[in-house]
């Protein structure tokens, strides 16, 4: 009777102990938290964190300029296509629709910082000239005391319509359609000009400018015109 009461027992514990192997690594397994295929990775203290960007070293100076004929995007000349692949063949990180994108976000930066006199956020987007235009004219409306007060409502189109690289400089010309919201107020705060509610239609032509020899992988705004 003892014999059985001993075999019951270890037959009993090895039971026990395949059931705690199962159901113990179960839930270590449930208590970490298993990220799925669009839950978005989190990095220190929680804060999101950007996805890896593509390897545009990978592809070809070619397949990278291509990459500006997306549907969102107009086609470029063949022109324009030239001078992308030249540049795309002598920085092997560039690529043509990252940089459209790049160049709306400049974009919006550098009129907001305008329209608020921002000289500080002007100076590390903006070339030397360019810088001093702006400079000049922030000055002269502040001796005025007037004050803008624009809105950029949209980006309609942007679309690269030149694109040349020379002695290491590359050089690529942005046309911006956008609508603007603009306002000039005086000292008092009143409306001298320009109104909220109607949306101006605007047409910037804009040329970015980077040495591509640079470890920098900023481009500064180099030359402004109107379309």
């Amino acid at each position: 009777m003892t014999v059985e009461i001993v075999i019951l027992a270890m037959i009993a514990a090895f039971l026990g102990l395949r059931l705690y192997s199962v159901l113990g690594r179960r839930a270590e397994h449930e208590e970490e938290p298993i990220q799925g295929r669009f839950q978005e990775p989190r990095g220190p203290a929680g804060a999101p964190r950007l996805p890896l960007p593509v390897r545009h070293q990978d592809k070809t100076p070619a397949e990278r300029a291509a990459s500006a004929a997306r549907p969102d995007m107009p086609r470029v000349s063949a022109s324009v296509e030239r001078g992308l692949v030249a540049i795309a063949g002598a920085d092997r990180g560039f690529d043509a629709a990252a940089f459209v994108e790049g160049a709306r976000g400049a974009y919006r930066m550098i009129l907001e910082a305008f329209w608020k006199g921002d000289k500080a956020e002007l100076r590390s987007l903006c070339d030397d000239d360019v810088y001093a235009s702006f400079a000049a004219a922030i000055d002269a409306r502040a001796e005025a005391g007037e004050v803008m007060d624009n809105r950029l409502i949209r980006i309609e189109e942007s679309a690269i319509t030149g694109a040349e690289i020379d002695s290491g400089y590359a050089r690529i010309t942005v046309r911006f359609q956008s609508d603007v919201a603009a306002v000039t107020r005086n000292a008092e705060g009143h409306v001298v000009a320009g109104s909220l509610d109607d949306a101006i239609d605007s047409i910037d032509v804009w040329t970015f400018a980077r040495n591509v020899n640079s470890p920098a992988p900023d481009w500064l705004l180099d030359e402004t015109d109107e379309g």
